[in-house]
This record gives structure tokens, C-alpha cells and sequence, in this order.
């Protein structure tokens, strides 16, 4: 017992304890994405860095240990009025990040609350800034708004605003129900536009369809037109070709019995057949007058002429057969 109180009221021991506090308050191991802000006699000198960190114990100490990740914060539902009067309710969701640790203690006391605060009071003013259908169209512009009014103003607390979303828009019940008739209207008149675009476009192809036939027929039509005038074209050329080539043996045929008779006549026999052949026709002839009435007037010698005639028909008649 003698022995346990010696060493507790060793002054070794003491000094040692004393050593081993002071070391480890000199010794900071800093987490990554940590910022430990160091206040030397009450008054700031720096921020420690992720790592093996050594201050001077009693004299330094950690003030404040920031988080230097990006965070995100809820802004809480709020009523914000619009620039025609229409009161909404609104939230949303900020992110960001401490970029300086020792602002983010030394120049607000909360910088997360003074972050949800000013964020609040922007949107207010963006939405009352515009129109009930500018806000519900135009999403972007007020957060890109809300985004550069925050980053101006949250640049003395160290602290770098890196986005803003609106979560909801809400109107009263009212304005819900007329926007849902104006809705319907919308798609009603929608429906009827594409109704009757349709309807236009069905008779402008139907009236094309009908002018590209009535153009075929005409073309089908002249076509046959084209081909009844080239058939009847080639019917009468071949018919004149024909009617000319008849012509053609007509005249050759009726040229080789000149011919013939021409050369007979020249004979005594053709002579004497000629002399026949005329008297012949002479008596048909007298024959035919005769036929056609009852009275016939002559010069007084037509009889002696017929039977001259008759005659020497009957002698021709007689020397050619007694010539073949």
C-alpha cells in the first residue's frame, strides 16, 4: 500500500501523464473531405487538412469540425403568392458543399440554417416574380434563378450553392380545377384539329387520286385514240396497197390481151375473128334497142347492114373452123 501511494505521488509519474496528454492533444489525424478549423488563443489560424495534423496543445484547439462533401438540404413547403396573385404552395431541395471551412464558422453562425433560409426567401421572390403558367412552364429559369441569387450570397460564408430543384408546386383546389377544364378544353380542341386535319388530308388525297385516274384515262384514252387512228391508218394503205395492186394485174392482164389480140389481129385468122367479134356486138346491140321498145327508126339500110352483117359473121364463123 506504502509502495502503491510512492508511486502515485511520484512526480515521474505525473510528468509522464503530463506528456502523454500533450501529445495527444498535438496529435490530429483528419478524416477525408474533414476540415478542422484550429483557433489559437481564441482567435482563428487555420484549417487542418485530411492527414496527420499536429497543434500546439492548451494553446490551440479545434473550434469546429466541417463536412467538406456535398450535401443536400430540404427546403420545407412554403406559401409564396404569384405575380397575379395566386398563392402556391412550394418546396424543394438544395444541394451544396463547404468550400471553406474556416468562413463556414467564423462569418455565420449556422451556416446550414442561413442556407435554408435565404433559399426560402429567394424562391419567394422568383415566384412572385412571375405568373401562375410562367411558374409551371418554366421550372429551370426560377431554379437557375434561385441558383445564381444563392451563389452571390453565399460566397462570404464559405459555403458554394451547386444546385436547386422545385420538388412541387401546389395551387389551391380551385385553380386545380380549372386548370384540369382548361386541360380538357385543350385536348378537346386538339382532338378536333387533328379531326378535321385528317379530313382535309383524306379529301386532298382522295381528290389527287381522283385527278391522277381521270389524267390515266385520258392518257388510256388518247392512247387508243393514237392506236385506232394508226390501225385504220395501216387498214386503208394496205386496202390502197391492195386495190393498187388489183388495179396493177387488171391493167398487165388487160395490156398481155391487147397484146395477144394485137398480134392474132395481125394474122389472117385474127383478122377474120376481129371481123366476127364485131359483127357479133352489132347484132346484140340492134338486139338491145330492139328490147327496149316497139318501135324502131332506122336510115332504110339498117336490115341490108344486119344481114351484110349476119353474113359475113357466118362466114368467118365457117373459114375458122375450117382452119382448125
Amino acid at each position: 500500500m506504502n509502495e502503491l501511494l510512492a508511486i502515485a505521488t511520484s512526480p515521474w509519474i505525473w510528468l509522464v501523464a503530463v506528456v502523454l496528454l500533450t501529445v495527444k492533444k498535438s496529435i490530429y489525424f483528419v478524416p477525408q473531405n474533414r476540415g478542422y478549423v484550429i483557433y489559437t488563443m481564441g482567435k482563428y489560424s487555420g484549417t487542418l487538412g485530411a492527414g496527420l495534423n499536429f497543434i500546439i496543445p492548451f494553446i490551440q484547439r479545434v473550434a469546429a469540425d466541417r463536412n467538406l462533401k456535398e450535401q443536400s438540404l430540404d427546403i420545407a413547403s412554403q406559401s409564396a403568392i404569384t405575380k397575379d396573385n395566386i398563392s402556391l404552395e412550394i418546396d424543394g431541395i438544395l444541394f451544396m458543399k463547404v468550400v471553406d471551412a474556416g468562413a463556414a464558422t467564423n462569418n455565420v453562425t449556422d451556416y446550414k440554417l442561413a442556407v435554408i433560409q435565404l433559399a426560402m426567401t429567394t424562391m419567394r421572390n422568383a415566384i412572385g416574380s412571375m405568373e401562375l403558367d410562367e411558374c409551371f412552364q418554366n421550372r429551370d429559369t426560377i431554379n437557375g434563378h434561385i441558383l445564381a441569387a444563392m451563389t452571390e450570397a453565399t460566397q462570404p460564408w464559405g459555403v458554394m450553392v451547386t444546385r436547386y430543384e422545385i420538388r412541387d408546386i401546389s395551387p389551391p383546389q380551385s385553380i386545380k380545377e380549372d386548370m384540369e377544364k382548361q386541360m380538357t378544353a385543350e385536348r378537346e380542341k386538339r382532338s378536333v384539329i387533328l379531326t378535321a386535319e385528317g379530313v382535309k388530308t383524306s379529301a386532298i388525297t382522295q381528290a389527287e387520286g381522283l385527278k391522277a385516274a381521270r389524267v390515266l384515262d385520258a392518257e388510256g384514252a388518247k392512247a387508243e385514240q393514237v392506236l385506232a387512228a394508226e390501225a385504220e391508218k395501216e387498214k386503208r394503205v394496205l386496202e390502197a396497197q391492195g386495190k393498187a395492186e388489183a388495179i396493177r394485174l387488171v391493167a398487165d392482164a388487160e395490156a398481155n390481151a391487147l397484146k395477144v389480140i394485137g398480134e392474132q389481129a395481125s394474122t389472117a385468122e385474127g383478122k377474120k375473128a376481129v371481123e366476127l367479134t364485131l359483127a357479133q356486138e352489132t347484132i346484140k346491140a340492134h338486139a338491145a334497142i330492139a328490147s327496149e321498145g316497139s318501135v324502131i327508126l332506122t336510115d332504110g339500110n339498117t336490115g341490108d347492114n344486119i344481114a351484110n352483117t349476119v353474113a359475113q359473121a357466118i362466114a368467118v364463123s365457117s373459114s375458122l373452123k375450117v382452119a382448125e
